[in-house]
């Protein structure tokens, strides 16, 4: 074929899709994007594949689009996934790798998703937590949230917060943000916040209606303290729940610094295991049901096939495994999240992916869906490749990291494998093969069968952490 003519037929196949960059720049017809995340949630979802839980609104999303089975976050904690997720900046090159840092104290001058399309034209709202708001400390409140982003925020707040002295603590002493407390409240989903965050957006749709709009949607649950309505827990009868296999001596071979828990479980026995598991899934439930509410909403006012909507959380959560709760560890229940993406320009359905990829990759996936130009110099990839096919050719690892004090450890997942380094491997390295072992419970970086691998991985994450020069300007 004449190069000319393959040029022409494949300008002529972009112009067909919603949403793409014709010829001269701008979208042949603009699609509009609702963003949605979940604080805390690992992939704790039917459509996941978990036997338990209960998510049909969220696995009704899965079917509309494409589901991202292996996707992982830069940074296992809420402020600097979150700033790592909006800007497509590898946490060290955006300057946040805690809870403290304001994104535009540490990166001024980056352009947001949300901004990037504000720029555009688009009318953007945030309805709850989208930049990092502590939990549930600001609760109703804007937290570290960014104003060059927003046209319009909404923080609603609800009886759950009023509800916070009749948590059940189970690991007296530790604050609300990190403690496994929970409560099975009364009152309807609506007096929840999370209900009254996913009203808003639903009133912000019906305004937005007619116009080109960009809507975060931010939900709060299930971080912890876990307090929704009864009627989330009577879902999981306490004798259904089941812990995670705890194989004999796997911590024996994991670095200290790789462990965020000690003792193991907080000290906690088998019931208070099992009433937090079941209070985490309660959680998940009551979201998914507050997701469904949007997405029927989007039907009602036939937005659905215009708009991209993107369903993630900012990163994974223990519940359990290697005696670990929570986040804040390299292992890949902390730092696999969910992310689903469905909509105009997204023709595969009900597919689901394997190939490893990175939340970093959503800001140039939702720039391209939208045809927009995103900032040169992102770290991300666009996923619109894995969005055609979700069996693709895809052979870009997953990097992660987690800062101790003044240790930092870097993680990075091949198609079949994790390696870990902390402290360039000075405080302990990690190697663990997923075809054999995915949960984790066998360290082979001393094997020395496996020394040719871990000399490739660990050559593989100085080469793929080449590109953030900052982060040696930052002193981490």
């Amino acid at each position: 074929m004449h190069p000319t003519l393959r040029l022409s037929i494949a300008l002529l196949l972009v112009g067909l899709i919603p949403g793409a960059l014709t010829g001269t720049g701008k979208a042949s017809d603009p699609v509009n994007v609702v963003f949605i995340v979940a604080d805390d949630l690992n992939t704790a979802l039917g459509c996941y594949g978990h036997p338990t839980v209960k998510s049909p609104h969220i696995d009704r999303l899965a079917r509309r689009g494409v589901l991202f089975e292996r996707a992982y976050c830069q940074y296992p904690s809420c402020n600097p996934s979150r700033a790592s997720i909006l800007t497509g900046l590898l946490p060290e090159r955006v300057g946040v790798l805690d809870n403290r840092t304001r994104l535009r104290d540490a990166s001024s001058e980056v352009v947001t998703l949300p901004q990037l399309f504000r720029k555009s034209g688009y009318t953007v709202a945030r309805v709850g937590k989208i930049f990092h708001a502590s939990v549930p400390e600001e609760i109703g409140k804007k937290g570290f949230d960014d104003t060059a982003s927003w046209d319009e925020v909404i923080d609603p707040v609800g009886r759950d917060k009023a509800d916070e002295g009749m948590l059940r603590n189970l690991t007296r002493g530790r604050e609300l943000s990190s403690a496994l407390a929970y409560h099975e409240a009364e009152g309807t989903d609506e007096e929840h916040t999370d209900g009254r965050v996913a009203m808003e957006a639903i009133g912000l749709l019906e305004r937005l209606r007619g116009k080109r709009f960009f809507l975060a949607v931010g939900f709060y649950r299930p971080h912890v303290p876990w307090i929704v309505p009864k009627r989330y827990f009577d879902r999981y009868p306490l004798e259904s729940i089941r812990l995670p296999a705890e194989a004999d001596g796997d911590r024996g071979d994991i670095p200290e610094a790789a462990l965020t828990v000690s003792p193991p479980h907080y000290g906690l026995g088998e019931s208070d295991r099992r009433n937090a598991v079941r209070a985490f899934y309660a959680s998940v439930s009551f979201m998914d049901e507050q997701v469904g509410k949007i997405l029927d909403a989007l039907d009602r006012l036939k937005l659905t096939e215009s708009t991209v909507i993107v369903f993630c959380g900012d990163h994974g959560w223990h519940l359990g495994e290697h005696g670990l709760w929570q986040k804040n560890s390299l292992f890949e229940e902390s730092v696999r999240a969910p992310l689903i993406l469905a909509g105009p320009g997204i023709p595969s359905r009900n597919a689901t992916s394997k190939r490893i990829v990175e939340l970093l990759d959503i800001y140039p996936t939702v720039a391209a869906l939208a045809g927009l130009a995103a900032p040169r110099g992102l770290d991300g990839a666009d996923l619109g490749p894995l969005l055609r096919d979700p069996d693709a050719s895809w052979t870009r690892p997953a990097r992660s990291v987690v800062k101790r004090g003044r240790i930092l450890g870097r993680s990075i997942r091949t198609d079949r494998w994790r390696c870990t380094e902390w402290d360039e491997s000075r405080r302990g390295l990690e190697l663990y093969d997923h075809e054999t072992d995915p949960g984790e419970t066998a360290n082979l970086a001393a094997d020395p069968r496996h020394a040719k691998t871990l000399d490739e991985i660990r050559q593989l994450i100085r080469e793929r952490w080449k590109l953030v020069p900052a982060a040696r300007e930052k002193g981490l």
